[in-house]
């Protein structure tokens, strides 16, 4: 657990479900998606599985949740350790710009050290100026391209 003021880091846990929604739903808005509720509830069951590799990481100021970073461990064919992926990260709208953000890639830089993962790595919108200053700081664009296709 990392604590930075009155900051915390910490796992998500079952009763964190009614405040972590608002989170999700503001996140979702940000990049204008509207998930069926079936998936959220679906993502929410991951990850609070034990045995799913999907986890949650909660930013807490003063007892309320402001910020997670959804996260995931798997192998791979560059290195003999698995990677982490930073799938989702986002900060209340409200608070931003406190080095909350910065705190949960931190706190998951900490995971994948004690974890003896190879590499920490995320995407983001290539017009979300805002994060990419922050993701900057840690390390510049590779220059991959991603492509996703539906299935």
């Amino acid at each position: 657990m990392t604590a930075a003021g009155a900051l915390t880091i910490r796992a998500a846990t079952t009763g964190d479900r009614d405040a972590w929604l608002p989170l999700w739903s503001a996140y979702l808005a940000f990049y204008k998606v509207d998930l069926p509720a079936d998936v959220t509830e679906r993502t929410w069951e991951r990850l609070m599985d034990p045995a799913s590799r999907l986890s949650m990481r909660l930013a807490v100021l003063q007892d309320r949740p402001v910020g997670f970073a959804i996260h995931h461990f798997h192998e791979s064919t560059w290195t003999k350790t698995p990677d982490c992926y930073l799938e989702d990260l986002f900060i209340d709208e409200e608070i931003r710009g406190k080095g909350i953000g910065r705190a949960l890639i931190d706190d998951l830089i900490g995971i994948c050290r004690d974890n003896g993962w190879s590499r920490l790595y995320w995407h983001t919108d290539e017009g979300n100026q805002r994060a990419r200053a922050l993701y900057d700081s840690y390390s510049k664009s590779d220059g991959h391209v991603r492509y996703r296709l539906k299935i």
